[in-house]
């Protein structure tokens, strides 16, 4: 066995000395490391080269350390795209592959800072990142200027000038049109100069001029991409909604008035409780009895604890009594409950003077709480 072995050494070698020379061919080696923006690696990655001058494609595998390697590839220019999962995550138009090995890594996290700095791009995205820079710096400036002219207008308001506030946030609308907020808060001051006007005129020119700021910023905050989102503040739009109604109570539009603090406490669940008692306070002023009296049953049954909705209810019963033969007052019902109610919240309240005046107009004991032994009428 021994001897036979040495003979079939000596064939293979003469074999392999008379075996003609085989040609080294001209090829590459390429190789990299994939690693994402945080550095890490990024394992289980496709790495594709597409030949540009001969349509050869081929695609390599990243191990768990994010490593690819080939041998025998052919020298020239390639595409070469980085993806994983079907998505391409980076690539490299024309990479030069000549003989010998050649090293090209994705490193996401150094390409991400180079196209910040805008380098490594086409000149398209080159145009559209200075494009974006550029609109944000003028976005920057605009917003500055707005702010400016809203904390001039507010310290006019403050002090209250409200035509230079008016004047300085009509400058502001000039400036960039599309901000709810600019409209806002014109409204705001076109409303609260109101009360400064002696001219019956300009009172309503004022208020409808108002209106329609506040229906603006309503407007363009319903077109706006933060209210298409669900995490977008209803409740911001609910307070355009309750300054607009403001504005049409004072201009004696109370079904107007109505119909946007009832859109207010659609918007504003939270809050409706003060919605419904603004509404209860239009209609109150606007001598509709019955429907105040609805209103502030609805605030009651919100918050039960309200004291000045019992108050204002009763107010409105008030307004229902009606006299006998006699001359003596007759309370519709609930109006003693109203008053006595509002008491017993709020003994010494604001309007716990009127109430009791109230409770002895119509006849009634005067009580500051459910409960108490009742006192002898007092009499007129």
């Amino acid at each position: 066995m021994k001897h036979l072995f040495i003979v079939s050494l000596l064939f293979l070698l003469v074999a392999g000395l008379c075996a003609p020379a085989v040609h080294a061919q001209n090829t590459g080696t390429v190789k990299g490391v994939c690693t994402d923006v945080d550095g890490k690696p990024i394992g289980q990655a496709e790495v594709t080269w597409a030949g540009v001058e001969t349509g050869r494609k081929f695609t390599l595998k990243t191990n768990n350390k994010g490593e690819y390697f080939s041998l025998g590839v052919t020298p020239g220019k390639y595409n070469v795209m980085l993806s994983k999962d079907g998505k391409e995550i980076y690539h490299y138009n024309n990479f030069q592959v000549s003989t010998g090995d050649v090293e090209l890594n994705f490193d996401m996290k150094k390409e991400q800072a180079a196209q910040a700095k805008g380098q490594g791009l086409t000149p398209e995205q080159a145009k559209q990142l200075q494009e974006a820079k550029a609109k944000q710096e003028k976005e920057n400036t605009t917003v500055k200027s707005l702010n400016d002219k809203l904390n001039a207008a507010k310290t006019a308001s403050d002090a209250g000038d409200f035509d230079t506030a008016i004047t300085t946030l009509t400058e502001a609308t000039q400036i960039d049109p599309n901000r709810d907020l600019i409209w806002f808060k014109l409204g705001d001051y076109y409303r609260l100069s109101v009360a400064k006007q002696t001219d019956p005129a300009e009172k309503q020119k004022r208020l409808e001029m108002a209106v329609a700021d506040y229906q603006k910023a309503i407007d363009l905050r319903a077109n706006s991409e933060a209210a298409k989102k669900e995490s977008d503040d209803a409740a911001k739009t609910a307070a355009y909604y309750n300054n607009l109604a403001e504005a049409y109570a004072k201009a004696n539009k109370v079904d107007d008035a109505v119909a946007a603090y009832n859109k207010a406490s659609q918007l504003d669940p939270s809050h409706v409780g003060q919605y419904l008692f603004n509404t209860g306070a239009v209609l109150t002023n606007a001598g509709k009895v019955d429907d105040a009296i609805v209103a502030f049953d609805k605030v009651i049954a919100a918050d039960p604890t309200r004291a000045d909705a019992y108050y204002w209810k009763g107010v409105n019963l008030v307004g229902k009594a009606t006299t006998d033969k006699t001359g003596k007052v007759v309370a519709v019902p609930g109006t003693e409950e109203a008053f006595k109610k509002y008491l017993e919240l709020q003994p010494t309240g604001s309007h716990a003077e009127e109430a009791k005046a109230m409770l002895q107009y119509i006849g009634s004991t005067i009580e500051t709480s459910f409960g108490n032994k009742k006192k002898p009428p007092v009499k007129k």
